[in-house]
């Protein structure tokens, strides 16, 4: 797969709930970062680890909000590698009806058509209000930068 087919699959997965097939877009060793988390950018640096990840966003996810990927606009480089993804992922949040929108950024690096490295700027406050969990995040942010978190 071209690295474009690869960002669909994967923005498309994420919208349908496919997480089991997700960790297969990712090579084996990888470097997958967040750099605007507010809970800190942990990187992911396996299939495995991406696994654990996907496994966890499922259930906090998957009953709150329903969202798709739209107004993508991919940008190729001079790297046949490496493509830079602008997208939202435009959605409705279950229990209210209400809709919301996220923008989002997306540099991966493709190789053999699995994605070797990925920095995902998105923007996560809209997506935690979306799910509603703007008190969670407003006390971890009051925790001693040094406490273990809970995300």
């Amino acid at each position: 797969m071209t690295p474009e087919e690869v960002f669909l699959k994967l923005v498309h997965g994420v919208a349908d709930r496919d997480f089991a097939v997700l960790p297969e877009l990712y090579a084996e060793q990888t470097d997958v970062r967040h750099p605007m988390n507010p809970y800190g950018d942990r990187p992911l640096l396996s299939r495995d680890a991406l696994r654990e990840h996907f496994g966890g966003v499922g259930p906090r996810v998957t009953e709150v909000v329903r969202f798709q990927p739209d107004n993508i606009r991919v940008h190729h480089t001079t790297d046949p590698e490496v493509i830079v993804a602008e997208f939202e992922y435009a959605g409705t949040v279950v229990a209210t009806g209400e809709p919301f929108r996220v923008p989002a950024i997306f540099i991966l690096r493709v190789r053999d058509g699995l994605i070797v490295e990925s920095r995902d700027y998105i923007d996560h406050l809209a997506m935690i209000r979306a799910r509603g969990q703007v008190d969670e995040l407003v006390s971890h942010l009051r925790e001693p930068a040094d406490a273990p978190s809970a995300s």
